[in-house]
């Protein structure tokens, strides 16, 4: 085997602003991808727009670069964490994903659409292709923010299906169902720690070295409903594509490897718990608390960490 894998482009976006573990999340999978030990991927064609860099222009400008950088023998995975919605205004529906610095009064300029995404992925040479949605957050736009729009959270762009019918190499995973959210963790989200497994090797069908797609996407349907009380369910399509390979799992070698980070992973009990996100009328409450906790307003508290000589108020507004 070939010290890299060297057909492998990817480009991995993780949003940030509002959704800091998503920058987490895509830096844990452009590490992956890159780990000479690991997928090892060339260090060069891995594309990796956090933050302030994973504006709509700069998603736009790297989809331009991997349409001259792929040929049809390339392999290319598409990461994107942050928030995907489907709006619906006067004129119509249409479904967004939410780079860094969209503004809501300019979807058009600021965000991309479910057809310009798929456009430029169709612009792409590369016959194997794989797109990861981790979307679905808890917390993002407020209908106050939108007026005249009607937003709702969408894991799936509908114009991406088109893909699958293109060739067989095109695969389309999203972290949840239409009515899910999706619940996010340390060090990272349930859906991304469980492509991080996968991509060290968990769940590999053969031990011949190489991760393939079924063996990503299974390992995903299997792992995130369990880590997530049977909340959580991957949505998969790819029942028609090859089963082609997506990369190495151990840089060339079939004893898989070790994840890359120390600790037991930890997923949060409700999506938004550890950021204070209100769902649904319920607030949740994270970590150790001393003291006196009050919370105001309709719904009921659910409780998480270790609470020790305090007390729990609801519905009325009260002072430590």
């Amino acid at each position: 085997m070939s010290t890299n894998f060297d057909q492998g482009h990817a480009l991995v976006v993780g949003v940030g602003a509002d959704l800091p573990n998503t920058v987490d999340d895509a830096v844990g999978i452009a590490e992956i991808l890159n780990d000479p030990a690991r997928c090892a991927y060339p260090p060069d064609q891995v594309h990796t727009l956090t933050g302030e860099k994973a504006t709509r222009d700069d998603i736009f400008s790297t989809f331009d670069t991997l349409s001259q950088s792929t040929n049809s023998q390339s392999t290319l995975l598409v990461y994107f964490s942050g928030h995907g919605y489907q709006v619906a205004s006067s004129t119509g529906k249409s479904y967004y994903l939410m780079p860094y610095g969209y503004d809501v009064n300019a979807l058009y300029q600021t965000a991309i659409s479910g057809a310009e995404f798929t456009e430029r992925l169709q612009a792409i040479p590369a016959q194997k292709l794989l797109v990861l949605l981790d979307c679905c957050h808890a917390g993002g736009i407020g209908e106050a923010k939108a007026p005249g729009l009607q937003l709702a959270k969408s894991p799936l762009p509908p114009e991406a299906q088109r893909l699958l019918t293109e060739s067989s190499g095109r695969v389309l995973i999203a972290s949840s169902q239409e009515d899910e959210l999706s619940y996010a963790g340390k060090p990272y989200s349930a859906f991304t720690l469980a492509l991080t497994e996968a991509l060290c090797g968990a769940g590999a069908a053969k031990k011949d070295g190489y991760v393939r797609v079924a063996d990503l996407a299974l390992h995903a349907r299997q792992m995130v409903p369990g880590r997530t009380q049977d909340r959580q369910h991957p949505v998969l399509h790819f029942e028609q594509a090859d089963n082609f390979v997506l990369a190495y799992y151990a840089g060339g070698e079939t004893q898989p490897k070790e994840l890359p980070f120390t600790g037991e992973p930890e997923i949060e009990p409700q999506p938004g718990a550890w950021r204070g996100i209100e769902q649904h009328g319920q607030v949740n409450i994270a970590g150790d608390v001393s003291g006196q906790v009050a919370v105001g307003g309709e719904g009921s508290v659910i409780q998480f960490g270790d609470v020790s000589g305090g007390q729990v108020t609801i519905g009325e507004k009260t002072s430590s």
